[in-house]
């Protein structure tokens, strides 16, 4: 049992809930923490950049995590997403257990 998170930025907080939703709903992930009022500074494409977003982390096991991350790149509305996921090299029993239970699928 191997936890795993997953960080991306989106314009909006309604475009990063949809998201968010979507990955819920389909048990790719058992976490989403929307992070409003992010201020990024970057460069793109050879140019300065500045703007508002909101910044999501997700949880997930890491046996979903590459296809958490393919999920999220399609249902990004951004055309090339910033999408970095990483297995945690240390995680309580509980929070392993908890997120394991999506790989398990669902109870019955």
């Amino acid at each position: 049992m191997t936890a795993s998170v997953i960080w991306t930025t989106f314009a909006d907080e309604d475009s990063a809930l949809e998201s968010a939703s979507a990955l819920l709903d389909e048990q790719l992930v058992a976490c989403a923490n929307l992070v409003p009022a992010i201020r990024s500074l970057y460069l793109w494409r050879g140019e300065r950049g500045e703007a508002r977003e909101c910044g999501v982390l997700f949880k997930t096991d890491a046996a979903l995590l590459e296809r958490a991350c393919a999920r999220l790149a399609e249902l990004h509305p951004y055309d090339t997403p910033a999408i970095a996921g990483w297995r945690a090299d240390t995680t309580s029993a509980a929070t392993a257990e908890w997120l394991s239970e999506l790989s398990a699928g669902p109870r019955r």
